[in-house]
């Protein structure tokens, strides 16, 4: 089949689940692995006479998302009701926003192989999530679990602009990376806490025209989105190529089996017969309020990025790994106060201070030890008063252990002080050349790479306090002769 002759046009509704105490529109608790139905109450239950109301917080995270995604904020926008039937839809109905929005437009920009690409937003409304149908029992029949009925969602509809599984993916590791910066969600996928369906469609190489798309709901890994994805493309290229036609449907993926099925005919507006949500009046967003939510957000991932980059001169790859996450880049940040050796701490704060919070379970908040403890450190490497392997295997660890005691008085204590002394270490390097005539015989003439010998013999002879720079000269001087 030529797949390769035809274009892939994907856009993407994702789910947020918002980090809220409460649910949308009552106070039932909304946290994750409650037991089944503890998490409810008549409101969330739909129960006759029970009146919705709105959850303020959910508002503020709405318009923060937006306004960290560069799109215009609706300053009057409504609930609706889209009315359907499912078995864990307790009122028959989801308080959804429709006519309406809180949010138009703006972008997100992601990372690809041929560079930034920016996916541009179509909207962002505000709704309640369902509840969970559970299949998989031993028993004839399904179960439903109701604590999640009512949980405050933000929906984000993107343009169809993505072009590929790999987009995908990169679109959402970024929108989980943004949510977890301005603390709106977890973004954790395997809870559910994100989610997206998928609209698929293909169409010949050069066609401007989309073709008819088919929607794969509620993918809550990047693993199955990513096979969903190929799987949905070849099945339309190889229906097309084969004289049928691709029917406008939603989908279910199957990782067992790594297929898409038909859950029913795509419905269009009107079979879901939206109207204003009656018990609910429009949000009218303060422009006091507004101006408060820009002044709160946080520094952003790609802001972060760039400050590390262009005021630090950190490579690519430190970059990506302290900014992965807020608080790495914070504590850089920190540490950068406190000295001018950036990259030398951007190494620290790398491979020896998340390795420890990780391994002991603990925040960077809770780390033992103080940026300016840290800035002390590397300035003893930098100053060849200890070794960058005795300074990180050893006096590191020492460190941990005594918190108040100076890393220079550590070091002391350690005999980890490196000599610097010219003519002591003139000595020892004498000793080890007369002690491997063969060896420098052979670097004279031209085995140069034997410079990693004598600096290993001349660590041994010293104990590892010999200063590796005023050694490495010393003996590049002496083997010359």
């Amino acid at each position: 089949m030529p797949y390769d002759q035809y274009e892939t046009v994907i856009g993407l509704e994702v789910h947020v689940q918002l980090d809220t105490a409460s649910k949308a529109f009552c106070g039932d608790a909304t946290a994750f692995g409650a037991p089944a139905n503890t998490h409810i109450s008549p409101v969330s239950l739909g129960h006759p006479g029970t009146l919705p109301r709105l959850n303020k917080k959910q508002v503020e995270y709405a318009i923060k998302l937006g306004l960290a995604l560069g799109s215009k904020i609706n300053m009057v926008n409504a609930f609706d009701r889209k009315n359907y039937f499912y078995a864990d839809l307790p009122k028959g109905y989801q308080i959804t926003q429709d006519r309406k929005p809180i949010c138009i437009g703006g972008q997100l920009k992601i990372a690809t192989e041929a560079g930034e690409k920016a996916i541009r937003i179509h909207h962002i409304h505000m709704e309640e999530d369902a509840g969970k149908s559970i299949h998989e029992t031993d028993g004839p029949y399904s179960q439903i679990d109701l604590n999640r009925a009512g949980v405050p969602l933000l929906e984000i509809v993107s343009e169809p602009d993505l072009r590929s599984a790999e987009e995908v993916d990169a679109y959402m590791t970024a929108m989980r990376q943004l949510v977890r910066y301005l603390g709106v969600s977890d973004g954790n996928m395997e809870q559910g806490s994100l989610r997206c369906d998928v609209n698929v469609s293909v169409r010949p190489n050069g066609q401007q025209a989309f073709g008819e798309r088919c929607e794969i709901k509620n993918l809550n890994s990047m693993r199955y989105a990513r096979r969903a994805i190929q799987y949905e493309v070849k099945r339309q290229v190889d229906l097309i190529e084969s004289g049928g036609e691709v029917r406008q449907e939603t989908l279910n993926f199957d990782p067992d089996t790594g297929r898409t099925s038909p859950l029913r005919d795509k419905e269009n507006a009107h079979d879901y017969r939206y109207f204003p949500e009656p018990d609910l009046p429009p949000i009218v967003v303060d422009a006091d309020d507004l101006r408060r939510y820009h002044q709160e957000l946080p520094a952003l991932p790609w802001q972060l990025r760039e400050r590390l980059s262009e005021k630090y001169g950190l490579p690519a790859y430190d970059v990506n790994l302290l900014t992965e996450e807020q608080q790495p880049a914070l504590f850089f940040l920190e540490l950068a106060q406190h000295t001018d050796l950036y990259k030398a701490a951007a190494n620290l704060t790398i491979n020896k201070v998340l390795p420890y919070c990780n391994e002991a379970g603990i925040e960077l908040s809770a780390f033992p030890l103080g940026v300016d403890q840290l800035a002390r450190l590397l300035a003893l490497i930098e100053e060849g008063k200890v070794s960058n392997t005795a300074a990180y295997q050893q006096l590191f660890p020492a460190m941990l252990e005594s918190p108040e005691t100076a890393p220079l008085e550590l070091a002391q204590s350690l005999n980890l002080l490196q000599n610097s002394d010219a003519n002591a270490l003139e000595g020892i390097i004498d000793q080890v050349i007369a002690g491997n005539p063969d060896e420098a015989a052979r670097y004279r003439k031209g085995k140069k790479a034997l410079i990693g010998f004598f600096m290993g013999e001349v660590m041994k002879a010293s104990r590892g306090k010999a200063d590796p720079k005023m050694t490495n000269q010393l003996l590049r001087e002496k083997l010359s002769k």
